[in-house]
């Protein structure tokens, strides 16, 4: 399988200027703006192969959409190569625009005052699409996201839902080879989330689009990623398969005992971490290697009524990635 994107030593530095609160401080910051710099992207290389559809997560602030916009030209790097189907981003050559889409959910490129369908037109002269091949996309796209009647409405009467799988119209209508999709759920509703999330499923397979999502919905990237990639401060912390995240050997799963007496605390310290302790029920956190055996334990030593065993939440494990542990 080729390689549609390829990363080395990039980096992306920001200069910033810090200026303390008040009348006395603006003034001096005229003649003296002390700054800094600040690391967007610092040193990171990854590959992803044609066809993949790779999760891209981390906080506020990590590095995420720099690192999306060095790979769409819209930002030159600080140092490092950048190849996206063989182009140069930043180099901004019409074959290479032709062949990306880029949806920031944050960020539209629908027309406000006119309907989607208008945007539509506008776009498929831009990149030159044929008639034919345009009005089948259409077909395609209205069947797909079920929005027969909402692509002839004004754009700012419809919902955030219905601007969202507009949204998604505008930037595939040319069908791209690859794809940048920054929070695409951003703001939807349950149900709408997993819409969008069975459309960027089913185009991927459809047309083996290379798509990078970033979201802080984890739902959407187990929902839709088998690798992932997590970034933080800058520097790459993971990039292997989600499974191996959920089920390293560091995994945990909790097991919650209910007992038919009350069991001290002290009797049960010696099977595992203790979550949520109440009178008859207890939470533990425990490796996942020793799950199956710590529930035997509880199981033959103290008066269990019920017993449940669960992966603890996929953010959790997040979360102690990004705590250095």
């Amino acid at each position: 399988m080729s390689v549609a994107i390829n990363i080395k030593n990039l980096s992306r530095h920001f200069e910033v200027h810090d200026k303390k609160p008040g009348l006395k401080s603006s003034l001096k910051s005229i003649w003296n703006r002390p700054k800094r710099i600040v690391k967007a992207v610092d040193d990171i290389s990854f590959q992803i192969k044609t066809g993949e559809l790779v999760g891209f997560i981390g906080p506020n602030g990590a590095g995420k959409t720099t690192t999306l916009k060095c790979l769409s030209g819209l930002l030159y790097p600080t140092k490092g190569e950048v190849e996206v189907l063989g182009f140069t981003p930043w180099h901004r050559k019409r074959d290479f625009l032709k062949q990306i889409g880029f949806i920031m959910g944050q960020k539209g490129q629908l027309w406000w005052d006119i309907p989607p369908q208008e945007t539509f037109l506008l776009n498929q002269a831009i990149y030159e699409i044929p008639d034919k091949e345009y009005k089948e996309r259409i077909r395609f796209f209205r069947s797909a996201l079920n929005i027969k009647k909402e692509i002839s409405i004004q754009t700012r009467k419809l919902s955030l839902g219905q601007r969202m799988k507009c949204e998604l119209v505008a930037a595939l209508i040319h069908q791209p080879k690859v794809i940048f999709l920054d929070e695409p759920t951003t703001g939807l509703d349950v149900i709408m989330q997993d819409k969008v999330r069975d459309f960027i499923r089913d185009y991927n397979r459809e047309f083996k689009a290379t798509i990078i999502l970033t979201s802080h919905y984890m739902k959407d990237v187990q929902a839709l990623c088998r690798r992932l990639i997590v970034i933080d401060k800058g520097k790459i912390h993971f990039d292997d398969l989600l499974s191996k995240l959920k089920n390293g050997p560091g995994s945990q799963k909790t097991l919650t005992l209910t007992f038919k007496d009350e069991v001290s605390k002290k009797d049960l310290k010696g099977l595992g971490k203790i979550i949520k302790y109440e009178d008859l029920r207890v939470t533990l956190s425990v490796k996942r290697k020793n799950a199956s055996r710590v529930a035997s334990q509880a199981l033959e030593k103290f008066p269990v009524t019920d017993l449940n065993i669960e992966d603890i939440p996929i953010e959790e494990t997040i979360k102690k990635l990004f705590q250095g542990q």
